[in-house]
């Protein structure tokens, strides 16, 4: 389809063209920039975080007095006193109102895979002696530290019963509290947990903070038996890679799929994809880099670390990188993040999507979480040093991990588990479905020698010589890297690479966080015996770390993670292979899968049946509305397409005067016949199945049906409209094709 100028779109009607027109010519829109005192452009060092009302600003707003209180609280789990919550309510509230709030929210992360908030006005209506009324900005210590959401329609998974549906919020003073700006004015939110009447865990939050203290309670107790005697905490760090798609609005409007579910439900492949390699690291779109600029200048505003901005793999993907925080902040960080990708995008006239697999046949997007431990003196305890004492520790605390994802594998492969994600891992683009660990190969070696009973090689930095004068030498990872890994040691962290693009990261991060806890935990009680027998305290330490690497050695794996002959060796292995997100959700149910995270007190057993009930039902719910999608498209746009060009085609042959080309031409007939015979078959069988599955008054059944029977006939039907989109005429197809959609950015 050429690009037509805006009088002749009009005249011809064609929405493509005048979208494909739009696209090309799409709006660079520029946000207000942060002046500073000379008005110019304020350095990011001046600007950052100023949205936002943390420990840092507490300190200098509170009460000296107020702010120690504070700090004993967070330090000691002591509940914060009346007075201080009033001393900090008000700091809030001048701070907030100074800025120009005037209305305050309690943010929370529902089980919905999304965030909520309910805005109330500061105001406050008083009266005089003289009953005038009187309007005054009010915000007290109670409504700082709680509130009480209509709770009913946010899914519980049946801990609540219709009688009982009322909800909490609780301020959670360890994440900054935060201003959002846009046209309809500013509001002041408060990040939360989100609980039941009876305390029960109603959001992906409170789970996460209850695996950061188990993990900092177990890995205390570990370090100590080690040496480090006067630790007193271990903290979770977190950098979360975001990937994402940039589609211009104007496609979008004309794709129902892509408005109803996230991703193309259709649509042939273009004749250029990613096969020429040339988007990744590429140069920028103008009109993409200044959507990139507006979102780091956003998220810089709210104290984002925002690093790395570049082209990914796929024509129209991106991706953006933060520096590493606290694991409870990056996570609230990484949800705002996606939140200021969508609303920018929309500013610029483009549509953001954070869906696993937007486009068919080609790289899908992902979230690697770079996770990692320190301890409080903000020593990375995954990181080798320069002291016999801290690489003995690197190594322990690295066979800890290692062990923590051999014992639950299966339970980390279900915290991924979403029916997004099921179209990318192991689709050649992604890791597989099956939880290994890669090492690269000075660690492997270190840990092989360390097996067969032979003397550790020291750790010291190996060095990479470039062998160019006017380069220096660069220091070397202690990893090769192995981007078909799912869980991935890279120099000083593990990457857990098989997180959705769309994910809650909060989720994965408490099972992992839980998981390490109980290792630590196991860990410790075998040390101790070992402190019993052996000559030294190394000498255990090296005996325990020898017995870890053979306990787990079957999880380790440093070749080819998308090859057929892993699946094979995995199978050996005995580790868990869960293919779909039908098979993986199965994991919550299993008590003895499960029963780390109880006992590290992260999730009870109520809460993780209502994980399942809910995992379920929204599996069957996205399944459902994608099927119909589907369905209502290939109704609606396909087969009148195919229809239309059917009637051009047989008005055609009726004026064919030569027997060859009439020949010829009958050919072409019949394959488009031949597709729509299989087009309007895959709708019966579709509406067949659904029928069935509707049917079906139990959700497990329905999960399993979509993901066995309906899913191939859907992949079927696809099959056969993409077919009747390379056969009909350009002019008569009305969706907007992929190479428009993905193209349409290097062209502005």
């Amino acid at each position: 389809m050429s690009i037509a100028s805006p009088e002749n779109t009009t005249q011809t009607h064609d929405p493509r063209s005048s979208a494909l027109f739009a696209a090309v010519h799409g709006r660079q829109t520029k946000i207000d920039r942060v002046l500073n005192n000379l008005g110019r452009p304020a350095l990011v060092s001046e600007y950052f975080g100023h949205l936002t009302f943390g420990l840092a600003q507490m300190r200098e707003k509170l009460p000296k007095d107020a702010y120690t209180n504070l700090l004993k609280t967070l330090d000691g789990g002591k509940k914060l006193q009346k007075d201080t919550a009033e001393s900090i309510a008000s700091a809030i509230k001048e701070w907030a109102v100074g800025k120009g709030a005037t209305h305050f929210c309690h943010w929370f992360q529902p089980m919905t895979g999304l965030t909520a908030e309910k805005h109330d006005a500061f105001i406050s209506i008083q009266y005089s002696h003289h009953s005038e009324l009187r309007v005054v900005e009010r915000f007290t210590g109670s409504q700082l530290i709680q509130g009480e959401p209509d709770a009913s329609s946010f899914p519980s998974g049946g801990m609540r019963s219709t009688f009982e549906a009322r909800g909490y919020t609780a301020w959670d003073p360890t994440s900054p509290i935060f201003i959002i700006e846009d046209e309809g004015g500013k509001t002041l939110c408060i990040p939360t947990v989100f609980f039941g009447y009876h305390g029960q865990a109603l959001d992906n939050k409170t789970p996460l903070l209850r695996s950061i203290e188990a993990l900092s309670n177990e890995g205390c107790e570990f370090l100590k038996l080690l040496g480090d005697v006067d630790v007193k905490r271990i903290n979770a760090t977190l950098g979360a890679e975001q990937e994402y798609f940039l589609i211009d609005r104007h496609f979008v409007a004309l794709r129902p799929d892509l408005i109803m579910t996230g991703r193309t439900l259709l649509g042939a492949p273009s004749t250029r994809g990613q096969q020429l390699e040339d988007h990744y690291f590429g140069s920028i779109p103008r009109r993409i880099k200044n959507f990139m600029e507006d979102v780091e200048h956003e998220l810089y505003k709210l104290g984002v670390p925002v690093k790395t901005r570049h082209n990914e793999v796929a024509p129209s993907q991106f991706e953006l990188a933060p520096i590493f925080e606290d694991v409870n902040i990056s996570s609230d960080h990484n949800i705002l993040t996606m939140e200021i990708l969508k609303s920018t995008a929309l500013r610029h006239g483009l549509v953001c999507l954070l869906h696993e697999k937007p486009f068919a046949g080609i790289n899908g997007s992902g979230k690697h979480n770079n996770w990692s431990v320190s301890n409080d003196k903000g020593e990375n305890l995954l990181e080798p040093g320069t002291t016999p004492h801290q690489n003995l520790r690197f190594l322990a605390v690295l066979a800890v991990t290692l062990k923590a994802v051999y014992d639950h594998s299966d339970m980390l492969r279900a915290s991924i588990a979403t029916p997004g994600n099921d179209h990318r891992l192991g689709a050649n683009e992604a890791p597989p479905a099956i939880i290994s660990v890669f090492l690269g190969s000075l660690l492997s070696h270190i840990l092989d020698n360390i097996e067969n009973g032979k003397v550790a090689q020291g750790t010291d930095e190996q060095i990479i010589d470039l062998g160019v004068d006017k380069i220096p030498n660069i220091s070397k990872d202690y990893t090769d890297r192995n981007r078909t890994s799912p869980f991935a040691f890279t120099g000083n962290k593990f990457e857990f690479r098989a997180v959705g693009s769309s994910a809650n990261v909060a989720v994965p991060m408490s099972i992992l966080n839980a998981a390490v806890a109980e290792a630590f935990k196991e860990s410790t009680a075998e040390l101790q015996k070992l402190l019993k027998t052996k000559g030294t305290r190394d000498e255990a330490v090296i005996e325990l770390i020898r017995g870890i690497v053979k306990e787990t050695k079957a999880v380790r794996f440093e070749g080819n993670g998308y090859s057929d002959e892993w699946k094979t060796e995995a199978k050996k292995r005995g580790l868990p292979i869960l293919n779909s997100s039908a098979e993986a959700l199965e994991v919550l149910k299993d008590e003895k899968a499960t029963k780390f995270l109880v006992d590290q007190k992260v999730l009870s057993r109520e809460e993780l049946s209502s994980r399942y009930h809910i995992s379920v039902e929204r599996y069957v719910k996205t399944l459902e509305i994608e099927l119909s999608t589907l369905g209502e498209l290939v109704s609606s746009h396909v087969v009148p397409a195919i229809e239309k060009q059917i009637t051009a085609l047989s008005a055609a042959h009726e004026g064919l005067t030569s027997p060859g080309l009439k020949k010829l031409h009958l050919e072409r007939m019949k394959s488009i016949e031949t597709v729509f015979e299989n087009v309007l078959n895959g709708l019966t069988d579709l509406s067949e199945v659904m029928e069935k599955i509707h049917s079906n008054p139990d959700e497990t059944s329905k999960m399993k049906m979509l993901s066995t029977q309906a899913k191939p006939v859907a992949e079927k039907l696809r099959d056969a409209a993409d077919k009747a989109e390379q056969l009909v005429a350009d002019e008569l197809w009305p969706l907007p094709k992929y190479r428009e959609m993905l193209f349409a950015n290097t062209l502005s």
